[in-house]
């Protein structure tokens, strides 16, 4: 049977004095937020001591520009949303470009973290139908560096890599810590928010060459986030007022 989620916060709490516990309502998630030093002891001890046999998934998160919006929203007509953001926000740049640091009106288009990198993992007690997710973020915006997990639970090897390779966070201790997605030669870490959404080569075969070769991209527009809104939808409504008229004039 499941413990209760504010049993399970208090004990958290109790063992880990220095983290902060944070539980999502309604659903009960809970997660525990850890400095990046105690990261691979408070594994150790979810492991050993609360019984997390299982890490089922370990990703790599950017906080810049966490909670900004390059579109408004707030006033949609019949004829849509206008742009809310002018400069180049995160990924809206060309090759050889760098994100604006203000729009034109001179308000900054996104939020700056305290604290930019964060590796969460996500763990599971099957003895106790437990679920945990545990984060902690890097010291380091410039070289984020969090100690790896491997020896705790094998399987989070390739994770790493994963997030090593998109976000260039480095797993202190992981014992191949190279590339898994992008490929060889490739410059920067696709997934960071300073990476431009075009990418920054495009790939064609060269028939002189007689080879493929990497160019800047040229033939790519950026790219700009469209934000997902929600309109009231009046046919069901207006589908049953129809249903309605010939009922009443009966």
């Amino acid at each position: 049977m499941a413990e209760q989620a504010s049993s399970f916060t208090d004990r958290l709490g109790a063992r880990f004095s220095g983290a902060r516990v944070v539980v999502a309502e309604p659903r009960g998630e809970v997660t525990l937020e850890v400095a990046a030093a105690e990261w691979h002891d408070v594994c150790l001890a979810l492991r050993d001591e609360f019984a997390f046999e299982q890490l089922s998934d370990l990703c790599g998160v950017d906080y810049l520009g966490y909670g900004s919006d390059e579109w408004d929203t707030s006033d949609i007509s019949s004829q849509g949303f206008s742009r809310g953001v002018e400069g180049k926000a995160m990924g809206r740049f060309a090759w050889g470009e760098f994100p604006s640091a203000e729009s034109s009106e001179g308000a900054q288009p996104w939020s700056m973290p305290q604290q930019r990198f964060a590796v969460v993992a996500q763990l599971i007690s099957y003895r106790h139908n437990q679920r945990l997710r545990v984060r902690c973020y890097a010291p380091n915006d410039d070289v984020p560096v969090v100690a790896s997990v491997t020896d705790l639970w094998p399987g989070v090897n390739w994770f790493e890599r994963e997030a090593f390779d998109l976000f260039g966070i480095v797993f202190e201790g992981h014992p191949d810590l190279r590339r898994i997605l992008t490929d060889y030669g490739f410059v920067g870490h696709p997934f960071r928010k300073d990476f431009p959404l075009i990418g920054n080569v495009e790939v064609r075969y060269d028939e002189e060459k007689k080879r493929v070769v990497y160019e800047p991209v040229t033939s790519v527009e950026p790219r700009v986030g469209v934000a997902r809104v929600i309109r009231d939808d009046a046919r069901y409504q207006t589908a049953a007022g129809e249903v309605a008229k010939p009922e009443a004039a009966k």
